[in-house]
């Protein structure tokens, strides 16, 4: 059995599609019949321009093999990574041009991944299973400039639809994504394979388990992950850290396209508690978690992100920390009915925000229940079955 990986990222980059792409082979490499092969073709780390790591271009062990390809250098705007994918695409091809398949995947937050791989499997005339992490189309109708998104949504939506009924299998990341699927793809059955919690996680969720209930003058607030438009940090940290002044600091781990933006708003506002950070390894951010009193996770106010459910309140939940949520939709409704000691305020509402953090108890709690429910491991072994499966159907 040959199946064909895309992934715009995956490890040792940093981010949510690398960690979930890397797991899942390493799932299929357990399922797949033996002497089959696994081609992932990928980038080089390029997630965060202030966070570099050596891989290397092709890589080879165990049935994998892994081809990286080389990107121009971007700053997470949109033209830049739209030439960056242009780049991926080109090399994806020309990488796959020789090749046949049984199956192509692809993880796909941003569309045009789902849509390359769609491209790939009609040439091959083979199946196609789509992992779809986000709503572009939805996304881009709230991001993006009102002329923009009115001149290119109708292209992406017809797109998206062509890549969706290419599928003969469409997994989608949150259950949140059903209502727009299912309405607008009523011939599909969709699987739901959430995002979930790295062994490193687990192991280290056991570790540190140090009783910090007792008060503290000054509470240690950590953000980490991506600082762009969807997260919202400068629609909320500046008045949030003035209104927090004297109780906690903030340590912000990460980079993205709205970083300079936060930077002027903290800047404007004279705000002296909050600490940003480039980019670390997953090592280093578990000691970091373990570190900080409180973990907090905000998306901006877009009607889109109601729907989404982000990869990093797994890790959170993992760690025991409190956590200190800004969503909104099945986000906050995941949050409230499967995660303890968890405060919940509405996206950009500092107010609010200042408000429930009173509801948060300053401890580590173990959370077995979710590690359990939640392991990426299971949920990976599942999803890769799924895939296998697939063949199996032609």
């Amino acid at each position: 059995m040959k199946i064909l990986v895309l992934s715009f990222y995956y490890q040792p980059d940093l981010s949510a599609g690398s960690f979930r792409a890397t797991a899942l082979v390493d799932a299929l490499r357990q399922q797949m019949p033996p002497e089959s092969t696994i081609h992932v073709v990928t980038t080089l780390p390029n997630r965060y321009r202030t966070y570099t790591v050596d891989a290397p271009k092709i890589e080879s062990h165990e049935g994998v093999i892994v081809h990286r390809v080389t990107l121009p250098a971007h700053k997470s705007g949109m033209l830049d990574q739209s030439q960056a994918f242009m780049v991926f695409a080109w090399r994806v091809l020309d990488h796959v041009a020789s090749k046949e398949y049984d199956v192509v995947f692809a993880t796909s937050s941003r569309l045009m991944t789902a849509v390359l791989a769609a491209w790939v499997a009609s040439k091959k005339k083979t199946r196609l299973y789509l992992d779809i992490r986000d709503i572009f189309v939805d996304t881009m109708e709230d991001v993006l400039p009102r002329y923009l998104a009115m001149t290119a949504g109708p292209l992406f939506g017809m797109l998206e639809r062509w890549a969706i009924n290419k599928a003969n299998k469409v997994n989608l990341v949150s259950r949140g994504f059903a209502e727009y699927f299912t309405a607008r793809y009523r011939s599909k059955d969709f699987t739901y394979f959430t995002n979930g919690i790295d062994e490193e996680f687990v192991a280290a969720s056991y570790v540190n388990q140090i009783d910090k209930s007792a008060k503290k003058s000054t509470v240690s607030v950590l953000y980490a992950g991506n600082i762009g438009e969807g997260q919202g940090l400068h629609a909320i940290l500046p008045e949030l850290a003035r209104r927090m002044s004297g109780k906690m600091c903030f340590r912000i781990i990460g980079d993205g396209g709205r970083k300079d933006a936060l930077q002027a708003g903290l800047a404007a506002h004279g705000i002296e508690n909050v600490e940003i950070l480039p980019p670390v390894s997953r090592d280093q951010l578990i000691k970091e978690y373990q570190d900080a009193d409180v973990l907090f996770l905000h998306l901006n106010d877009h009607a889109a992100f109601k729907k989404v459910l982000p990869s990093k309140l797994f890790e959170y939940a993992a760690m025991g920390k409190p956590i200190w949520a800004g969503v909104s939709g099945y986000a906050a409704s995941f949050v409230r009915s499967e995660i303890t000691n968890a405060a919940v305020f509405n996206p950009c509402s500092a107010e609010e925000a200042e408000r429930v953090f009173d509801d948060l108890i300053i401890h580590v709690s173990g959370r077995e229940e979710f590690l359990k429910k939640y392991s990426r491991r299971n949920i990976m072994e599942k999803m890769a079955m799924d895939i296998v499966g697939l063949n199996k159907e032609k």
